[in-house]
């Protein structure tokens, strides 16, 4: 079924096509909160609330960006939120315009390399971590996260910036190249 079919079964109340969208896109979604939420428990909490966020707003959807998107995005504030919630104090985290290219090897190597490095971005500090899956992974730009985290755009900078470094050096101990 076609994203916009889809979405026009959830909106009349249609439970077979909920549990579609729900088991097509919470996959990759709980990897979106696993990002922002260390325990996995807690991620999970963070998919069913944001899920729950989803089928409420549906009808709001107007199919001008991708589905998938539209999803993210909520899941990526539902995750904020709990993150307010538990933690009202962030520490300041910046990570500038750095990417991390793994290099191309076999495709085992390269999702070791990529688990590796997930693991390594989920033991960043809070705010270094927030800062750096909303800049360089999901694309929100400095103002958008200190609008987002209430904080100044040279803060998210700084902490961006900061994560960087941080993770530079804990490449370098794994010996992956960027």
């Amino acid at each position: 079924m076609d994203d916009e079919t889809l979405v026009q079964k959830c909106i009349s109340g249609n439970a077979d096509a909920q549990r579609e969208l729900f088991d097509r896109f919470s996959p990759l979604m709980l990897g979106v909160a696993m990002r922002y939420i260390k325990d996995k428990e807690r991620a999970e909490d963070v998919l069913q609330d944001g899920f729950i966020k989803v089928f409420k707003n549906i009808y709001r959807f107007e199919h001008k960006g991708s589905l998938e998107g539209w999803i993210r995005r909520i899941i990526v504030n539902t995750a904020l939120d709990q993150l307010r919630k538990y933690k009202k104090e962030q520490t300041n985290i910046e990570l500038d315009d750095v990417s991390f290219e793994l290099v191309q090897k076999s495709d085992a190597e390269e999702r070791l390399q990529a688990e590796v490095l997930m693991e390594i971005i989920q033991q960043l500090p809070d705010g270094y971590r927030i800062v750096f899956n909303m800049f360089a992974i999901e694309g929100y730009s400095h103002k958008e996260i200190a609008d987002e985290l209430n904080i100044t755009e040279s803060t998210s900078k700084s902490q961006y910036s900061r994560a960087k470094s941080v993770l530079r050096k804990t490449l370098k101990k794994y010996n992956i190249e960027r």
